[in-house]
């Protein structure tokens, strides 16, 4: 068997509903490396096992988020538990036509998730494919961040292959210098880099998106992926670049988690052999399915063979 460990936290998410009996509240769990490693599972075959790599508390919503990730066919054997902790919780709510987020998360248990070293060397040693976002390095204190950052280097000298969603999220951040810092370390010891140019204009006022692929390969990249929304992706790797357009998608009922299915279905495809030109083609038809969805996450059977060729 072969193994894909996703690290990020895993939150309790509240989305608001308006109808006919006025508002009312939906609680699922989300987050971007947690929704990345379900699409992987989903779209990766038998040979494989995907892990989550997080902390929870002892709490009856840390429960329920271990169960639906059990439930989802992803192993929570990694999963650390911090007693006096729980999990991160946001709101969703709509305003003037957006949707609108609200975080409580200062006591989430998953900023400790690197605090026990010896847990998250065991987690990411003999992985195949190890994969982390710019909201893993966020929660964490700086010193956890270079910890995370030095034992998913050693993963990758010892075999893994590493991917990284930088995920900008200026908010979560005490300053742009150390976010441009933990990016430029994060992608240094990163094969495959999979960025958004939306997020990454404001911060580096990149040109185009060769620009975003060609500094990321400067810190040490093999690999990028520019996701550009409904815009073209550029892919700039060893064998060349190319540009990819994603299929046209009539109404767009939530674009939550198209990001993330865009990684995982990626990061699945060429887990199993697929060049990057086919793998991009995949991930853009599942992003597709998945904005045509409330929600980060799609009901299992639209992702069945026959409905993503």
């Amino acid at each position: 068997m072969r193994g894909f460990v996703a690290i990020g936290e895993a939150m309790v998410e509240l989305s608001s509903r308006v109808g006919a009996d006025g508002e009312s509240w939906r609680m699922a769990v989300a987050g971007d490396t947690l929704n990345t490693a379900w699409y992987a599972r989903a779209l990766l075959d038998g040979d494989w096992t995907v892990s989550y790599f997080t902390a929870l508390g002892t709490d009856r919503y840390s429960r329920r988020i271990r169960d639906f990730i059990t439930a989802s066919g992803i192993e929570t054997g990694l999963i650390r538990t911090v007693p006096d902790r729980r999990p991160g919780l946001y709101m969703i709510h709509q305003q003037d036509g957006d949707r609108h987020f609200t975080y409580w998360r200062d006591m989430s248990a998953a900023r400790l998730l690197a605090d026990d070293t010896d847990a998250l060397r065991r987690a990411v040693l003999g992985a195949d494919i190890v994969y982390f976002s710019g909201i893993t390095l966020a929660i964490l204190q700086a010193d956890r961040r270079a910890a995370l950052i030095a034992e998913v280097a050693a993963a990758r000298a010892a075999g893994a292959r590493v991917a990284f969603d930088p995920n900008i999220r200026p908010a979560l951040w005490s300053g742009g210098d150390g976010l441009k810092a933990s990016l430029a370390a994060a992608a240094a010891v990163s094969d495959v880099v999979l960025p958004t140019f939306g997020d990454e204009l404001p911060l580096f006022g990149d040109k185009d998106l060769l620009a975003t692929a060609r500094r990321y390969c400067a810190y040490g990249a093999r690999e990028v992926v520019v996701k550009n929304g409904a815009e073209a992706t550029l892919v700039l790797h060893h064998g060349g670049q190319f540009e990819s357009l994603p299929p046209r998608v009539g109404e767009v009922v939530d674009a939550t988690g198209a990001g993330d299915s865009f990684n995982g279905a990626y990061l699945a495809r060429r887990a199993m052999g697929d060049p990057p030109e086919a793998a991009v083609r995949m991930a853009h038809r599942v992003a597709g399915i998945c904005i045509r969805h409330p929600g980060a996450l799609v009901p299992p059977h639209t992702l069945a063979p026959e409905q993503v060729p």
